[in-house]
């Protein structure tokens, strides 16, 4: 028994005496412009927590930077990655901590438990590159399940915590492209596709059946999953919340003509982010509704397009914060089919994220629905100013710290938090 005190002690005087950097247990990942790898920092911390281990957000630090416990194998990791880091001893990290939790400082710390799983809803057979989260998540080396209507419909949501929304049309218009594109074998493939999973789920209609997959993806929200969505996937989604039961598509679309009363019939009170929009009822005219900011009255142009990330209290603030982090705060703006949200259109409720003022548009917001929350985003390619279809892929080795996808990949580590109320 003595023999065994002794030991221990020895061991204890042992370890006091070894040198700080022998000691050295944390692992920062700078999020600042130190860091030459941002996205794929966000695969690696995503990576920490498929193999349990606990990360630290480290919330407006270094550009809200992550940390963990050092453990075998992660340098290694980190460095095939390509992701810059530091090794930093206990005391040192200690001292990021108290620099942090100091109260005059708009810092926090948000711990990130566990991995979310992450669904896609996309068609089948769609390129990667038409989707801008699709291509950042394989980028980053975060894995995600391609799900579509059939498994919505199927009740299949359950199975996931994240959900994005390609860039869809819900109203059963076909993203609107008649005009343009209904002589190409994409767009004919496209229709016939959807008209076959109509019929499998017995709706008469395309526009019934995305109505019935809004609806599934409302109850998943407030059930307490996350929804994000970009470009025309998120006003065509309001708007088909908005008509739910009336006919807003014209006959090229679904075999008959509109009711002349659709607009008169939205309900406003079903959707997540818009009230008092008008759609656009021209089958022809490349537009869902006058949510969507014209490039005439924006007033800008890829040269002078910007918006500006809002700045929230880390402390009491931490879930618009975490949606926030960047290295950069003003960020370029990007067009899509839908690219920016006129503000007066947007209910009151709504939390803006990122804006263009002298614009009078939003592009970046968030909302609560039951136990769950939404995000929307506009804008196609946030590395290509105006996307166009049929184009080639962005190269996203090109843009390794786009602030742009940060807030994509902001959203995807969101879920894994351990949230504290949001006060304001």
């Amino acid at each position: 028994m003595l023999y065994k005190r002794l030991l221990a002690s020895a061991l204890l005087l042992l370890a006091a005496l070894l040198p700080a950097a022998v000691r050295a247990s944390e692992i920062l990942i700078p999020m600042d412009e130190a860091q030459k790898e941002h996205l794929k920092a966000y695969g690696a911390a995503y990576w920490l927590l498929t193999k349990d281990v606990e990360v630290d957000w480290l919330l407006n630090y270094r550009g809200g930077a992550f940390a963990c416990p050092a453990m075998q194998g992660m340098e290694q990791e980190l460095a095939i990655r390509g992701v810059s880091y530091q090794v930093v001893s206990d005391a040192q990290y200690s001292g990021i901590l108290s620099q942090i939790a100091d109260p005059n400082a708009n810092m926090d710390v948000m711990k990130l438990e566990k991995a979310p799983k992450i669904a896609v809803y996309t068609p089948k057979g769609k390129q990667p590159w038409d989707d801008a989260v699709t291509m950042v998540l394989t980028y980053a080396q975060i894995p995600y399940t391609e799900i579509y209507d059939d498994e919505v419909l199927d009740g299949k949501l359950t199975k996931y915590d994240w959900l994005h929304l390609h860039h869809e049309d819900f109203t059963g218009q076909y993203g609107k492209f008649f005009a343009s594109y209904r002589n190409r074998p994409w767009y004919q493939q496209q229709q016939r596709d959807a008209e076959a999973a109509a019929r499998r789920h017995n709706f008469p209609k395309v526009s019934q059946m995305k109505a019935s997959v809004v609806t599934k993806m409302q109850e998943f929200v407030a059930g307490g999953g996350f929804l994000f969505a970009m470009c025309s996937a998120t006003d065509t989604y309001d708007i088909a919340l908005a008509g739910l039961g009336v006919d807003m598509v014209e006959s090229m679309y679904d075999g008959d003509p509109a009711d002349p009363q659709a607009q008169q019939k939205l309900n406003y009170n079903r959707t997540l982010a818009f009230k008092d929009f008008q759609i656009v009822r021209d089958p022809y005219q490349y537009e869902y509704s006058n949510i969507d900011m014209q490039p005439y009255e924006r007033g800008v142009g890829e040269d002078n397009d910007y918006f500006q990330l809002f700045t929230f209290s880390a402390k009491n603030d931490p879930v618009p914060t975490m949606l926030t982090q960047s290295h950069e705060k003003v960020i370029k703006g990007f067009m899509g089919q839908t690219t920016a949200f006129r503000k007066n259109l947007i209910k009151s409720d709504v939390l803006v994220l990122g804006d263009n003022k002298g614009s009078g548009e939003v592009r970046y917001m968030h909302g609560d629905l039951g136990k769950g929350t939404w995000t929307f985003y506009g804008g196609h390619d946030p590395e290509d100013y105006q996307h166009l279809v049929e184009e080639e892929p962005t190269d996203l080795s090109l843009h390794p710290s786009s602030p742009g996808y940060r807030l994509i990949l902001n959203n995807i580590l969101f879920p894994a938090a351990k949230k504290k109320k949001q006060k304001t």
